[in-house]
C-alpha cells in the first residue's frame, strides 16, 4: 500500500513539475525538504502525531517553509497532511527524486569491491557504466566488502553484475556439487 501511495503522489508532483516547467526548481526544493525532514525527527513526529489537528500541522509547515519553497510545493505538503498521507511523505519525496533522475537520465550505481579503488579506477568504472547504459550521468556510491575477495559487485536499480571471486567460487562449488561421480 505504501509503495502505491508513494507512486500516486510522487507521480502527481512530477506531473505538476513538468506542467509548470519547474522540474529543476522542484527537484532542488524536494531534496532540501527531504533533508530537513530527515534531520528533524521531532518535526516529523509532531506532524505525524494523531492528537495534533491538521490545521495546526499545516500552520507549522507554513511557518517553517513559506518563502523558502515554492507555493506549489507548499500546497502539495498541505494536501499530504489533509489526506493523512504524511507517514508516507519521505517515500513520496524519494519517488519524485527517482522520477526526476530517470527523466534526466541520471543513474545511481552502487559498487562494492574487496579493496578501496583509486580515483582513476573509480573514474574508469564510471566511464564504463556510462558507455554501457543509457544514462548520461552517474551518481556513484562505493563501498568496500572484504568478503568479496576480489572483483566487484555493481548494482544499478534492480540490475546486478557480480564479478566477485566470492561469487565465482560459489558457482564453482555448485557445479562441483552437481557433478556425479561414475
Amino acid at each position: 500500500m505504501g509503495k502505491l501511495i508513494a507512486k500516486t503522489y510522487g507521480d502527481a508532483l512530477y506531473e505538476l513539475a513538468m506542467e509548470e516547467n519547474k522540474i529543476d526548481l522542484f527537484s532542488q526544493e524536494v531534496a532540501a525538504l527531504s533533508a530537513v525532514m530527515k534531520e528533524n525527527e521531532d518535526l516529523t513526529k509532531l506532524i505525524n502525531h494523531p492528537k495534533v489537528i491538521k490545521e495546526e500541522k499545516i500552520q507549522v509547515m507554513k511557518n517553517i517553509f513559506q518563502g523558502k519553497i515554492s507555493d506549489e510545493l507548499l500546497g502539495f505538503v498541505e494536501i499530504i497532511i489533509q489526506k493523512d498521507r504524511f507517514p508516507e511523505f519521505q517515500p513520496i519525496l524519494d519517488y519524485f527524486i527517482r522520477s526526476v533522475k530517470e527523466y534526466k537520465k541520471i543513474g545511481t550505481a552502487y559498487v562494492a569491491t574487496a579493496v578501496e579503488l583509486s580515483k582513476n579506477q573509480k573514474k574508469e568504472v564510471e566511464n564504463r557504466l556510462l558507455e554501457t547504459t543509457s544514462y548520461v550521468q552517474m551518481e556513484m556510491e562505493y563501498s568496500v566488502d572484504k568478503s568479496l575477495i576480489g572483483g566487484m559487485v555493481i548494482r544499478i536499480g534492480d540490475r546486478v553484475v557480480d564479478t566477485s571471486i566470492k561469487n565465482k567460487l560459489n558457482e564453482l562449488s555448485k557445479e562441483l556439487y552437481n557433478i556425479q561421480l561414475a
